[in-house]
């Protein structure tokens, strides 16, 4: 067999393994990474030896794998990661200081967030994000303001599909995010009113890359009815100004 046909299906099944681990997986027996990955035993104990051995896992006295260090390291050059990140974390760090509330970052992969860094206020109202996790463009603020700005196709897959509810305030109607959308387009930053959880509020505003393009999102995360989210706006809005600068000098 020819090697590219032999290493396809290797890869795949490594990549099948090391997506068994979720959030809510984070140590797996090789008995749980056969079953949640769908392989058979024999098949993971192999690939996971090549695994453990290049770092991708680590496994622990008890016999359980978890993700390996190497696997984070790789992953943090992404640049759409990492770079943004380095530019945008002091913005990030003032809008914190001067709120301490939560202040967010995040992307768009698909039709889903990704978070790419969270900075938690010393009193601010829990959250359901964290670095790396993913939520759905609808709820949140800087879910909103990407699809917003997302591409016509993109908008209407997740329109067209089962929209998550996250409490009674969450808008799971096609009408009422279109609007919520348009209203976003139009005064240049979203508000998530109780959308995930009933005592936060969000309020976020776009980032734009070199060409102009949205390219990310920030948010602040306060908790109901301690600010009026309009009076919130002005601060989150040059936060995004001043990263979209920041991207703007960092350019090639």
């Amino acid at each position: 067999m020819p090697t590219a046909e032999r290493t396809g299906p290797v890869v795949a099944r490594a990549l099948q393994i090391l997506g068994a681990f979720t959030p809510d997986r984070r140590a797996l027996t090789l008995s749980e990474l056969s079953r949640y990955a769908g392989l058979p035993v024999s098949t993971v104990h192999r690939l996971a030896a090549d695994l453990v051995a290049w770092g991708a896992l680590e496994r622990d006295q008890a016999g359980c794998y978890h993700i390996g260090l190497r696997l984070w390291e790789i992953g943090s050059l992404a640049p759409r990661g990492l770079g943004l990140r380095e530019a945008a974390l002091p913005y990030l760090e003032d809008l914190s200081q001067v709120t301490r509330e939560n202040v967010q970052l995040a992307v768009r992969e698909g039709t889903e967030v990704v978070f790419v860094e969270r900075i938690a206020g010393s009193k601010a109202v829990p959250v359901l994000t964290r670095v790396g996790g993913r939520f759905a463009l609808t709820a949140t603020g800087v879910g909103l303001v990407l699809l917003a700005h997302a591409p016509d196709d993109v908008r209407e897959q997740v329109l067209s599909g089962p929209i998550k509810r996250y409490t009674e305030r969450t808008m799971t109607t096609p009408h009422l995010v279109r609007a919520a959308l348009a209203d976003t387009r139009a005064r240049g930053y979203a508000i998530s009113d109780r959308q995930v959880t009933m005592d936060a509020v969000s309020v976020a505003a776009p980032i734009h890359g070199p060409e102009g393009e949205v390219v990310a999102a920030v948010s602040l995360v306060v908790h109901y009815g301690s600010a009026s989210p309009h009076a919130l706006a002005p601060l989150v809005r040059t936060s995004a100004r001043a990263i979209s600068r920041a991207l703007m000098t960092a350019r090639p």
